[in-house]
């Protein structure tokens, strides 16, 4: 099984903003939109309650969370007892399989945050107003904006924060230093920072200061349009692979789908090493009659074969049939000769790809571009390449080329930080060559 990284965003705010209030309404519309939801929860404070009616874990489940940490200093909700505190970062690595965790708190997570601040919290409405001044001021987000909660103005020069004149009115409350406000903790550890990604709010100030900042902000009830955000943005994307089965091959005498390797037609292999990281399996054939036994061994893996659209031989007609026939953004495309085919390197195209935004991350080395165990964006690849195909090309590095293609080179030394072994792109044209590459696993 293959562990997938999960992604993840925390949301923060400062106490009584209403958080858990509004991830527990975030967690259950994002899990009627089919989703799996893990979710986090940080106390400051050592020592908590799991899962009793009305706590923050327990609703947290109650909502539709698949999977719940709760952390604290010195316990995680495990039970498990740890040194220290137990950072997020490995938090999330210990939680693989999800399509996004809702972390609550964790504000140095090193994760994009969504900041809430709430009209009726006293310390949220200073917040937005501190939040507004350095806005105004065009501070930089994570700027120290502890002089502005004084009332002092300052300038912004190489992020830095100079006093010009202190508010006398200022009064600090007892045992804090003098000077500061009964906001200073706030201002100095729990104010919007450089992560801030979105802000939840129902403060005209901290929205307009959001506007000037440039990022969106959302009301308090706008749960669907803030699940929307984290869909565009932070849901892991959804994957179709597919193997490309074609027909009947020359040099092989009949099928490679179903040529026999360690004792099972060689499309087995395929299915069974990619069908853990495939959201759904498609496998494009002109022998669909000749692969139906694959519902009957795989009746859980939503298996679809779908018809070649065109008949003649080539990648781009192949890939252009593959991209037709996947239901999510994101598609796999991956030969059945490929015997050493690897999940792991399809999970780590998708992650490039979400993080680049190209539309195509192919595999290249020194010859160029391996266009077979490559991802491609359904969305920017789909209208080039029938383009083509309708000009009668059939090399798929001719679409590679379109200007209007943004392609990501997957470098050889990223493709062995992720399969050390390599072989990834081993393929079989001849029984000679698949005899090879049998006695080869076998020996293993």
């Amino acid at each position: 099984m293959i562990d997938i990284p999960s992604p993840a965003i925390a949301i923060v705010g400062r106490h009584n903003s209403g958080k858990t209030t509004l991830i527990e309404r975030l967690i259950a519309e994002l899990v009627g939109r089919g989703l799996d939801v893990g979710s986090i929860k940080h106390h400051s404070h050592r020592a908590f309650d799991i899962d009793h009616p009305g706590k923050d874990s327990y609703r947290h489940r109650a909502a539709g969370a698949s999977e719940t940490v709760i952390a604290a200093p010195g316990q995680v909700a495990r039970i498990k007892t740890i040194e220290g505190e137990e950072e997020c970062a490995d938090l999330v690595r210990s939680m693989p399989g999800h399509d996004i965790i809702v972390v609550e708190g964790y504000r140095k997570s090193g994760l994009a945050t969504i900041e809430v601040m709430r009209a009726a919290n006293e310390a949220d409405a200073h917040t937005a107003e501190v939040f507004l001044r350095g806005a105004r001021e065009r501070l930089p987000l994570g700027a120290d904006f502890t002089q502005l909660g004084r009332g002092e103005g300052m300038r912004a020069d190489a992020g830095a924060a100079v006093c010009a004149e202190t508010d006398a009115d200022a009064v600090a409350p007892a045992g804090a230093d003098a000077g500061e406000t009964p906001f200073a903790a706030d201002e100095r550890e729990k104010m919007p920072a450089g992560s801030t990604v979105a802000v939840v709010t129902d403060i005209p100030a901290a929205r307009e200061a959001a506007a000037l900042y440039g990022i969106p902000a959302f009301d308090l009830d706008d749960v669907a349009g803030l699940a929307d955000f984290l869909g565009e943005h932070y849901v892991r994307p959804r994957v179709t692979v597919v193997i490309q089965a074609g027909g009947e091959s020359r040099r092989m005498g009949r099928s490679k789908a179903t040529v026999p390797f360690a004792g099972r037609p060689l499309i087995c292999r395929l299915v069974e090493r990619l069908q853990p990281v495939a959201d759904e399996l498609i496998i494009t054939t002109n022998e669909a009659e000749n692969l139906g036994f694959l519902y009957e061994m795989y009746p859980h893996a939503g298996i679809r074969l779908v018809a070649d659209i065109h008949n003649e031989r080539g990648a781009l007609p192949g890939l252009y049939t593959a991209l037709q026939a996947a239901s999510n953004p994101y598609v796999a495309v991956v030969a059945c000769d490929m015997v050493f085919a690897s999940a792991r390197l399809v999970v780590a195209e998708a992650l490039a790809m979400h993080e680049s935004g190209a539309d195509v991350v192919a595999p290249s080395n020194k010859h160029g571009f391996e266009p077979l165990h490559a991802m491609y964006r359904k969305e920017g690849c789909l209208a080039p390449v029938r383009d083509r195909v309708q000009r009668g090309e059939k090399r798929v590095q001719s679409f590679f080329g379109d200007p209007a293609v943004t392609v990501l080179p997957f470098t050889q030394d990223r493709v062995l930080h992720v399969e050390p072994r390599g072989g990834c792109f081993i393929n079989a044209n001849t029984p000679e060559e698949l005899a090879r590459i049998e006695d080869s696993y076998l020996g293993e």
